[in-house]
């Protein structure tokens, strides 16, 4: 008489498998921590972007000594367009930029875009118009020094390093990032500023 065997049935309990979940967490705590730092470098970038804008309002108003000299502030009289615009010796709109150079509206407009700019990305609120402001603001700064010419108007060289790329461009790009990854949740009052009413309403105003 032949004797069969019957395969075992499982009991249907399992052991947690502590390496799995061990992977797991390991996964877990690798994507939580790639996510922070990330999160950390971008409102790193939001903040030093922020800083040189309102440093550079700062400044203008009140002649540090570092850009403006001392005793040639805004709050002592200076314009903060009119050396800039002034000196603009290439480009399609030099003689635009030298009729607005000085004028009080181009100084109102300029100095309260600084303030406006650097107060938004170091506060992490309101990043999208503080982008479109820049940016705007970048690229009339970008055409009035023409990095595409190789001499200014006078024949001069115009010791430009690059024909497109120079640190204009680099700062709008970086408004334009902080603002696409919402940098302000991060150091910032971001996630406070997206729960308000009107600004939820109003995507735009992120």
């Amino acid at each position: 008489m032949a004797v069969h065997e019957h395969p075992r049935r499982s009991s249907g309990f399992h052991l947690p498998s502590l390496r799995k979940n061990r992977d797991a967490s390991a996964s877990e705590s690798a994507g939580v921590g790639t996510y922070t730092a990330r999160a950390y470098a971008f409102a790193s970038l939001r903040l030093l972007t922020g800083f040189v804008f309102l440093w550079a309002f700062l400044d203008k108003t009140f002649g540090f000594g570092y850009a403006t000299p001392s005793g040639k502030g805004w709050i002592d009289g200076g314009s903060p367009t009119k050396g800039f615009l002034g000196s603009v010796a290439v480009g399609p709109m030099e003689s635009t930029f030298h009729s607005w150079a000085g004028d009080p509206w181009a100084d109102w407009l300029f100095m309260l875009g600084l303030l406006g700019i650097g107060l938004a990305l170091v506060g992490g609120v309101a990043l999208r118009i503080a982008a479109v402001a820049g940016t705007a603001m970048m690229a009339l700064m970008w055409i009035a020094e023409w990095p595409p010419a190789k001499h200014v108007s006078d024949g001069s060289p115009s010791m430009s390093t690059n024909p497109f790329v120079d640190y204009h461009v680099i700062y709008a790009v970086a408004l334009i990032v902080v603002a696409a990854v919402a940098a302000g949740d991060t150091l910032g009052a971001g996630r406070f500023w997206a729960k308000l009413p009107f600004v939820r309403d109003h995507s735009w105003l992120r």
